[in-house]
């Protein structure tokens, strides 16, 4: 049988880099605004839940890898919000470099884990799969941290989202200031403006 070849290394430069080009950072911008737009909305609290919590997964994971591609393809296919997703991935990306540390023992614990051992051999000499890095200590670990992340995040985002809009948007609403400027005429065109532009 083909031996696996097992890269447990403390050596995460490269899965955690890559750069942004200046259309990327014109997209990511207008999504990051439609996210705040969303967030102080009554409505998509599901879309945001979910793309902040699959940005979880991708702050994680490589930035070149199966399982990144994966979950832009769930972002599009399941219409997730796309400026959720950015912005918990820009966050959890300092968090799981943060993480490498401990990601690396229990990374390197499942990989080196006699019983797994042929399962793995699989993996690796099948097609696109080595292309998860999943032989990587440092993947491996940060991959299973943010599976198990996932379902709790998704649901500690929702009840976040809705807890602020119970509070702190409702609040502001409420105040004299913004039932002032909602009755104006700038107030009234921005509406307009959204409405045939704002998608």
């Amino acid at each position: 049988m083909a031996e696996i070849y097992l890269k447990i290394t403390y050596d995460s430069s490269s899965l955690r880099s890559f750069s942004l080009g200046g259309e990327f950072m014109t997209l990511l911008l207008k999504q990051i605004f439609n996210f705040l737009k969303l967030l102080n909305s009554d409505t998509g609290t599901y879309q945001l839940a979910s793309g902040l919590a699959l940005g979880l997964m991708l702050g994680f994971a490589p930035f070149f890898s199966i399982q990144t591609l994966l979950v832009f393809a769930i972002i599009f296919i399941f219409r997730v919000q796309i400026g959720a997703a950015f912005l918990s991935a820009f966050f959890f990306k300092f968090v799981a470099y943060l993480f490498d540390q401990p990601a690396h023992y229990l990374g390197k614990a499942v990989l080196e884990n006699e019983s797994l051992r042929p399962l793995f051999v699989t993996m690796y000499n099948m097609p696109l799969v080595p292309m998860t890095r999943f032989n990587n200590s440092i993947a491996m670990g940060s991959m299973l941290v943010s599976i198990i992340l996932f379902p709790f995040a998704f649901w500690g985002f929702k009840l976040a989202i809705l807890k602020y809009r119970a509070t702190v948007v409702a609040k502001f609403k409420g105040t004299k200031f913004w039932k002032a400027f909602a009755a104006t005429k700038v107030y009234n065109w921005y509406l307009t403006y959204d409405k045939l532009y704002g998608q």
